[in-house]
């Protein structure tokens, strides 16, 4: 089970504007726990799909220890990472957690959990959405689609608040990430404002 502490700046963010959290397209990583077993994996796939109840989408390979964990549970989280775990992000994408049943402690991963959840969080995120997973076999199996009711939704103040990023003046290393291929991320750049 989780073990880290919770972070500070983390902050419980309205089931109504949770859909933000993912709006802007970053990389994620999807967490998950069944039987005492943990694992992460990085999704480049994944999106909010409907406000009320908020829902999200994320493509989940057929191959990995996280799907077998998250069909068991019937739960994950999308743990949205920040710059300063880039490195983190491509190693927990890129080694397989049944190949490596070590591979969060080997890559420096940890989790925690906020009560009253006990759902593995990833620390060093700036959000976090933990997630129901609703049931849609065909998706599922024919596309790796997985859908989510979000429960529950936290970010860093840092750089969220008031339901909206403020990445502007804030430090380098809490930027989100958007992966290309290859190893290559690009971090969230500056704002462009469009007054109404």
């Amino acid at each position: 089970m989780p073990t880290a502490s919770v972070p500070d700046h983390f902050s419980a963010v309205p089931l109504a504007k949770a859909y933000r959290l993912l709006n802007h397209g970053p990389v994620v990583l999807v967490s998950s726990d069944h039987g005492g077993v943990q694992n992460v994996m990085a999704a480049a796939w994944s999106m909010p799909l409907d406000f009320d109840p908020p829902k999200v989408t994320v493509v989940i390979d057929k191959a990995t220890l996280t799907r077998q964990l998250v069909e068991a549970s019937g739960s994950f989280v999308l743990n949205v990472p920040s710059q300063a775990l880039a490195e983190q992000t491509l190693a927990v994408g890129s080694d397989s957690g049944k190949a490596m049943p070590d591979k969060l402690a080997r890559h420096g991963v940890s989790l925690f959990s906020a009560e009253p959840s006990t759902a593995p969080l990833v620390h060093g995120c700036v959000a976090w959405l933990e997630c129901r997973l609703l049931p849609e076999p065909h998706n599922q199996n024919q596309y790796d689609l997985f859908i989510g009711e979000v429960v529950a939704a936290w970010a860093d103040s840092r750089v969220f608040s008031d339901g909206r990023w403020h990445f502007d003046g804030a430090p380098e290393a809490l930027r989100t990430l958007h992966y290309v291929a290859g190893g290559q991320f690009y971090a969230t750049g500056a704002s462009v404002l469009i007054e109404k």
